[in-house]
């Protein structure tokens, strides 16, 4: 219990610091991560080493990730092609279901990307559709968040749903089934209908921005010098492209389970020796390839060269100008975003989620419902949705000897849902979501964390509701 007031006082300091002394965020998330360390009795030894793990883990793939994104994104904005889209989906649908325009567009997207990439990927095309629209780009920004956070956490292919589905013995394709059900009415609610509670909650924050600090100032266009819109969304959805190959493949050939490279170790002659081995079959080794969305951002920063920039009869020096200008707007965003992962290390290192294992022995709860009020104090606590579900799977396991496949496959979608609750000061997408809408942290509480505590709350809903349906 002790350990749980450390974090509690360590988010209150980190508060404090931001927003009442104006300190940098980064440097408020790296001081907060030392003093949570020491609060939490870690050897002082450790405290660098999970700060620097805590970092690097996270930023390993998304600096490449983040980086090639923000490039890609940018060349088509300074081309035009953003323009052209948001022209193009007005005219579509009318201002007036713009909104559920983008939500749709978003939860197909999400169902193929990670929740950084998709949102790397649509900032830039919902900032122009806000701007065409004359709305606020939040007014947008909740539904497409909506859209990208149930996929990551209800349905497969995503990591944390993958992996639960593998530690509780459930079917990849029947988790997606029932995933769909319960997603499609979560993000409507999370999205469209709480935004218009959140306009009259947060006023201050449904403001016309025509610059983002992440982003830059959009450029004006004529519709005639735009590239068409066919190029513009083939290039702005290629990883999309890329990695659905991936993932529809893995779906019909491999039972959903993404194709990965198998790591064993074994003690040789007194050290521990690990070897990597890879699929001998050439497709499989494609689409891993493909599916992996560091490489599916190169070909696709690479194509996006050619049809935003030589097809369009610019010189290379004006595009690299571009690269260099879109890296620069990110920079912080990385740091920020390190910083959360640094904090999060810490409260892994430190042992929390074991104390709160033993908070829940012996309960009688209902079992989807005991999995989810583990999955969001985990997730309060750790920031990491993937951590939080993993280490409530492993908690959870004992309760599974007796339950069918069907309610093995909802115990993972309440997992799921757990795992989306209450993001706030510890987690990588909180910072994500305030620094790419220009929120400061009263308002991305109001917001951001008010919106996936509402997708984590309706989404154990629709499994409560399902259960009564399924054995």
């Amino acid at each position: 219990m002790l350990d749980l007031l450390v974090l509690l006082l360590g988010v209150l300091i980190l508060l404090v610091m931001i927003i009442k002394f104006k300190i940098n965020t980064f440097i408020s998330l790296i001081v907060v991560a030392v003093l949570v360390g020491l609060g939490l009795r870690m050897p002082l030894g450790q405290i660098p080493v999970s700060i620097q793990n805590g970092i690097g883990g996270s930023l390993g793939e998304l600096a490449i990730v983040f980086g090639f994104g923000a490039m890609l994104g940018r060349l088509i904005a300074d081309a035009g092609g953003a323009y052209r889209i948001a022209k193009t989906l007005i005219n579509s649908f009318g201002k007036k279901r713009i909104q559920w325009a983008i939500m749709l567009a978003s939860f197909i997207i999400g169902i193929a990307l990670f929740f950084e990439v998709g949102m790397v990927l649509l900032i830039p095309i919902v900032f122009a559709v806000a701007l065409e629209a004359s709305v606020p780009l939040i007014y947008l920004g909740i539904p497409m968040a909506a859209g990208l956070s149930v996929t990551h956490g209800f349905l497969p292919p995503h990591p944390a749903p993958i992996a639960i589905s593998g530690a509780l013995g459930a079917n990849p394709g029947t988790v997606l089934m029932f995933g769909i059900i319960a997603a499609i009415p979560t993000v409507i609610v999370a999205g469209p209908i709480f935004t218009k509670i959140a306009r009259k909650w947060v006023p201050e924050a449904f403001v016309v921005k025509t610059k983002l600090s992440a982003f830059g100032e959009i450029k004006q266009w004529e519709l005639k010098d735009t590239p068409s819109f066919g190029i513009s969304i083939l290039t702005a959805l290629m990883p999309v492209i890329l990695m659905a190959i991936s993932t529809i493949y893995s779906i019909v050939f491999n039972n959903g389970k993404p194709f990965a490279a198998a790591t064993t170790s074994i003690l040789k002659a007194g050290k521990v020796v690990t070897t990597t081995t890879y699929p001998t079959s050439v497709i499989e080794n494609i689409m891993m390839f493909l599916g992996n969305p560091v490489s599916a951002m190169v070909i696709s920063l690479l194509f996006a060269l050619w049809t935003m920039g030589w097809k369009q009869h610019k010189k290379t020096a004006e595009m690299m100008t571009t690269v260099v200008d879109s890296v620069k707007s990110i920079a912080m965003l990385l740091l920020v975003i390190g910083g959360g992962a640094a904090l999060k290390q810490i409260l892994i290192d430190g042992g929390i989620s074991s104390q709160i294992s033993e908070m829940f022995k012996g309960s009688n709860l209902s079992p989807l419902i005991l999995a989810w009020i583990i999955t969001v104090i985990l997730r309060v606590a750790l920031g990491s949705a993937t951590v939080a579900a993993l280490t409530a799977a492993g908690l959870v396991q004992p309760m599974m000897a007796n339950m069918s496949p069907n309610m093995a496959a909802l115990m993972v979608l309440a997992i799921g849902a757990g795992s989306i609750a209450a993001s706030h000061v510890n987690d990588a997408g909180f910072w994500m979501f305030k620094e790419y809408f220009d929120l400061d942290v009263k308002q991305t509480l109001k917001t951001w964390t008010v919106l996936e505590t509402i997708i984590a709350v309706v989404g154990l809903g629709m499994v409560m509701l399902l259960s009564i349906f399924v054995h």
